[in-house]
């Protein structure tokens, strides 16, 4: 079995937390996606509202699954962490998640929390893909 990391050198460097972006199992073709949020590459959040943050984390998304040879239309799995109650979120997060991933429509999953990985951190997306082929 060969796994193939995913870091793309325009995101943030996660290797002193221990984590990367992605990591891809060429048996499969799955493409397993670590929670992206809208930071900069000094991982400092950069807008201060839901919505702009689900933008940035899905920007994001997109960046390592098109490093993955994937993209949002082979998402199965996307699960969306929001700090506090999901539901007082909805009106923000809905439209931006339905333009961003237009036909796609990957099992969903919204959970709230109490915390992300900053204060400032609104939302994390994390996913599940499949590569365009097998390798």
């Amino acid at each position: 079995m060969t796994i193939e990391t995913i870091n793309p050198a325009s995101l943030y460097d996660g290797s002193n937390i221990g984590m990367s972006h992605a990591k891809v199992d060429k048996a499969t073709g799955l493409v397993f996606i670590s929670g992206q949020v809208d930071w900069n590459r000094d991982m400092a959040v950069k807008n201060s509202d839901i919505a702009a943050q689900t933008n940035g984390a899905i920007d994001h998304l997109i960046t390592v699954l098109n490093e993955a040879n994937s993209c949002v239309e082979n998402i199965l799995q996307l699960r969306i962490y929001v700090k506090g109650d999901v539901n007082q979120h909805m009106d923000a997060l809905v439209p931006v998640v339905a333009k961003r991933l237009g036909i796609a429509r990957p099992a969903l999953t919204g959970v709230g929390v109490q915390s992300l990985a900053s204060p400032d951190t609104l939302v994390e997306i994390e996913a599940v893909a499949k590569t365009r082929k097998l390798s």
